[in-house]
C-alpha cells in the first residue's frame, strides 16, 4: 500500500513551513505513523533542523535527476518512526537541469513511488521550497495533498489564491489529475490581536473544509528549536508549540488516517 503525500507548501518564505513539516512529523510518527519527510528546499532548513548534517550527494539530487535508487538516501532521525531524505546544496541547480528532461514534472513521484510501496511509510511530507518554480512543481505533482502553511497577517491572504490556482493548472494539464487541497494550517498566529482572527475568519470563510481548527502560535521556543537541531517535543515537549503540533497532528490523523 502506497503511502499519502503531503506536499507543505507555500510560495512566500518565512511562514512555519520548515517548522510546520518536522514537527507535524514528529507527532505523526509519535502515534505509530511510519512518516517520511524530504527536503527539497536548496537551503536544506529542514535537514540542519532535524540536527542532521548536509553532505554533498547525499541528499535528493541525484535520483531526482537521474532516477537511482531513493532508499540509499534515507537517513534515520532521533524520533522513531521517522526519517529523512536530506537536501543538498547542488539541489538549486536541478531546476535549470530538470527542465530539459522529458516529464520533467514527474521525476520525484517516480523517485518515490518504489519507496513508498516497498518500505512501509504511511505518511511522507515534503517541505518545498520558497517559489513556485520546478522543484515545488514536482513536489505538488508526486503529492496526494497540498497543505498550505499562511502567516496570520493579510498579505498572507494575497498569495493563497495564487497556490490554490497552481492546484487546478496540474490537474487540468495531467500533471497530477488526483491532487487535493488538503488543509489551510494557520502559523505564526497571535491570539492577542485583533488581526490574527480576522485572517483566520477570513480565510475560514473562504475555505471551511479545508482551514484546520488548531492554530500554531508565535513562540520563542518554535524559532529556537532548529538552532538545536532538535524538534519542538525534543526542545520544549511541555510548551504551547508543542501542544499545537500535537493538535495539528490530531486533526491530520482524523482527516487523513482514520
Amino acid at each position: 500500500m502506497s503511502a499519502t503525500t503531503f506536499a507543505i507548501a507555500n510560495q512566500k518564505g518565512g511562514v512555519g513551513k520548515t517548522t510546520t513539516t518536522i514537527n507535524l512529523g514528529a507527532a505523526l510518527a509519535s502515534f505509530g505513523i511510519p512518516t517520511l519527510l524530504v527536503d527539497m528546499d536548496p537551503q536544506a532548513n529542514a535537514t540542519s533542523s532535524l540536527g542532521i548534517e548536509k553532505k554533498a550527494g547525499a541528499g535528493i539530487y541525484e535520483p531526482l535527476l537521474t532516477g537511482s535508487d531513493l532508499s540509499s538516501r534515507v537517513v534515520a532521525t532521533n524520533e522513531k518512526n521517522l526519517w529523512l531524505i536530506p537536501s543538498e546544496l547542488d539541489l538549486a541547480a536541478a531546476e535549470l537541469e530538470l527542465s530539459s528532461q522529458e516529464n520533467y514534472l514527474v521525476k520525484l513521484r517516480e523517485a518515490l513511488s518504489n519507496l513508498s510501496k516497498n518500505y512501509g511509510l504511511s505518511a511522507i511530507l515534503i517541505d518545498c521550497p520558497p517559489t513556485l518554480g520546478l522543484l515545488s512543481m514536482n513536489s505538488l505533482c508526486a503529492a496526494d495533498y497540498l497543505i498550505i502553511t499562511l502567516q496570520s497577517e493579510y498579505l498572507a491572504l494575497e498569495g493563497l489564491s495564487q497556490i490554490t490556482g497552481v492546484i487546478q493548472q496540474l490537474k487540468e494539464s495531467g500533471a497530477n489529475p488526483n491532487l487535493e487541497l488538503g488543509g489551510i494550517a494557520m502559523t505564526m498566529y497571535d491570539n492577542r490581536t485583533r488581526l490574527s482572527y480576522e485572517v483566520w475568519q477570513e480565510v475560514n470563510q473562504h475555505y471551511p473544509d479545508e482551514i484546520f481548527r488548531t492554530a500554531i502560535p508565535r513562540t520563542v521556543r518554535l524559532s529556537e528549536a532548529p538552532s538545536f537541531g532538535k524538534t519542538i517535543f525534543q526542545y520544549d515537549s511541555n510548551g504551547v508549540g508543542a501542544k499545537a503540533y500535537l493538535a495539528l497532528a490530531k486533526e491530520v490523523r482524523q482527516r487523513f488516517f482514520s
